[in-house]
């Protein structure tokens, strides 16, 4: 067989990856590898977040082993995917596997984002919501390889779900495959152990959901804490930054 081409997905929490990750896994030329560092990144920062028993027996949590196995496990397709959480990769993880990748960064708006992540989570700071790591990962990526690795927004693509795919398709080398906007329901066989907690209705979904845009007098929507309002400043200085240079649909 021929170089396995391996296409990491950077994201943070709450940005659609999961139904990007449907998406691809949808493909018959690709097989799918769900957050290989949670395990990881719970051993060493001691979180305990629901399942955490079950993450860490389910999964490497040697980080040098995770390291190895992105970049050169046997994979019996063509393509591999690999879903990341850009907030998993702590500083003192080995990153030097990234670069034999090719890396692609979902972003999303910060205020969307913690809108999704605050139902789920009372307690919580900028670091949990990826922003700097990704911008962080972002920048040593594109130092290192000499261009800027393709971005895509979660709103571009549940807008415009066709369009995106196939120009993200073109821009890393495969061919769109019309397989990519929709999908069975239910749980697949790569979902992580922690899937059965956090996959309750993406498991629900048949392919991208076209939404409307929320409401910006929408004063549910933006009744936000100081503290939520401040996170959400934060983050927009690393969003702004990728959003200028992300895949459109036009």
């Amino acid at each position: 067989m021929s170089k396995i081409k391996r296409i990491a997905i950077w994201s943070g929490p709450r940005n659609l990856s999961t139904a990007l990750m449907r998406s691809f896994g949808n493909r018959d030329d690709f097989e799918v590898i769900d957050e290989p560092f949670y395990a990881a990144y719970l051993k060493e920062t001691e979180l305990r977040h629901p399942m955490y028993l079950e993450i860490l027996h389910s999964q490497p949590s040697d980080p040098d082993v995770v390291c190895e196995n992105c970049e050169n496990s046997l994979v019996s397709k063509p393509y591999q995917y690999q879903k990341h959480m850009t907030h998993h990769m702590l500083k003192n993880f080995n990153k030097d596997f990234i670069f034999s990748l090719t890396n692609v960064f979902l972003i999303r708006r910060p205020d969307f984002v913690l809108k999704s992540f605050r139902k789920k989570h009372s307690d919580y700071g900028l670091a949990d919501l990826g922003f700097r790591q990704q911008f962080e990962l972002f920048e040593l990526v594109k130092d290192k390889l000499g261009f800027a690795p393709p971005i895509i927004d979660s709103e571009d693509l549940i807008q415009n779900p066709r369009k995106i795919l196939r120009k993200l398709c073109k821009t890393i080398g495969i061919k769109f495959s019309e397989s990519m906007l929709s999908w069975k329901p239910g749980p697949k066989p790569y979902d992580g152990v922690w899937g059965r907690h956090w996959y309750k209705e993406i498991n629900k979904s048949t392919g991208f959901l076209v939404k409307k845009s929320p409401d910006y007098k929408d004063r549910e929507f933006y009744s936000m804490s100081a503290k939520e309002v401040e996170i959400i400043n934060l983050a927009n200085i690393y969003y702004d930054d990728l959003s200028k240079i992300k895949i459109t649909a036009e």
